[in-house]
Parts: structure tokens; C-alpha cells; sequence
């Protein structure tokens, strides 16, 4: 599962990044797409890119007992609550983030 940063930094050109999960299984959490899809100022442009990149994901949906987890989570962690979701969401499936 990926982190928002992850996708724009593979967005922004890293190679690296890129090369290590070709073709691999790719989750991403809602919260995330939620994320990268409502920059403000974001041109039509790079609004379809990031629409075909995301195209290439498995999207991760939240349920209750994401949702519960994830107040203690950020109660304990101080995390933004977008990173809260999407850390307890991947903990939940038992993904590495």
C-alpha cells in the first residue's frame, strides 16, 4: 500500500521508485486518491495524468473497525488524520506501507 508522497514522488519522475514497483500489486487507500485529486490549482492536465497513474491501483475502501483504530492511532501517534487512515487502513490488511 502506498502513501500519497509515494505516488507523487513516482508522479514527479523518480525512476527508482518507479522501477521497484513495476509490476507489482499496488494498493492505495481512498483517503489518498481523495488527496491527490483536490490540490488546489491543480492544471487539467496534471489532473488526468494523476487520474490514468491511478488507474494502475487496487483502491482500499475504510470500515468501522478502520475507523475506530484510527482514532487511537492518531491519539497516540499525533499524525495528521489523512495519515492515521492510511497507516491504520494498511495495518488493518496487514500490508507494508
Amino acid at each position: 500500500m502506498l502513501d500519497t508522497n509515494t505516488v507523487l514522488y513516482i508522479l514527479n519522475g523518480d525512476k527508482t521508485l518507479a522501477d521497484f514497483l513495476f509490476e507489482k500489486e499496488l494498493y492505495l487507500s481512498i483517503i489518498s486518491e481523495m488527496e491527490l485529486l483536490s490540490y488546489k490549482n491543480i492544471s487539467v492536465q496534471e489532473n488526468q495524468k494523476i487520474e490514468e497513474f491511478l488507474d494502475e491501483f487496487i483502491f482500499v475502501n475504510i470500515d468501522e473497525n478502520v475507523k475506530l483504530n484510527t482514532i487511537e492511532v492518531r491519539k497516540t501517534s499525533g499524525m495528521k488524520l489523512p495519515d492515521s487512515i492510511i497507516a491504520e487502513t494498511a495495518m488493518s490488511l496487514n500490508y507494508h506501507l
